[in-house]
């Protein structure tokens, strides 16, 4: 991130978030920080979130639950949302970029790309 100053607290956020393939919120990234960092504040997780998300560094999945959740995978992939346990998982699927063109089809303004969120079932909650 160029011109920002490095901070331990935000590495210990990056490596936390890239080491997980949960999808947690704030308040879950602040209290496993808090194991490494007992002196960071819930505010100080929350703008280094923002200022990550904001920089492409991480991804902000705003999921419908009123809460965002974060991803350290910044790459382009898709997500689910349980609908029983609310958990978010990544998606092992090929890239949906026709979709742009479909909507492009129909809109007078430009498509400069979608973010897809499937809902249902996930395994656990299917048995």
């Amino acid at each position: 991130m160029a011109g920002v100053k490095f901070s331990r607290q935000r590495q210990a956020i990056m490596d936390y978030l890239c080491s997980t393939k949960e999808h947690p919120t704030a308040e879950t990234v602040y209290t496993n920080v808090r194991l490494h960092y007992p002196n960071v504040s819930l505010g100080t997780v929350y703008r280094n979130l923002n200022l990550l998300a904001e920089e492409g560094e991480i991804l902000r999945l705003t999921c419908g639950d009123g809460s965002d959740r974060f991803d350290g995978n910044p790459k382009p992939h898709y997500h689910f949302l349980c609908n029983g346990c609310q958990r978010v998982l990544d998606l092992a699927m090929e890239p949906l970029n026709h979709i742009d063109i479909l909507a492009a089809a129909g809109f007078d303004g430009i498509i400069e790309g979608h973010t897809v969120l499937f809902h249902g079932k996930c395994p656990d909650c299917k048995k």
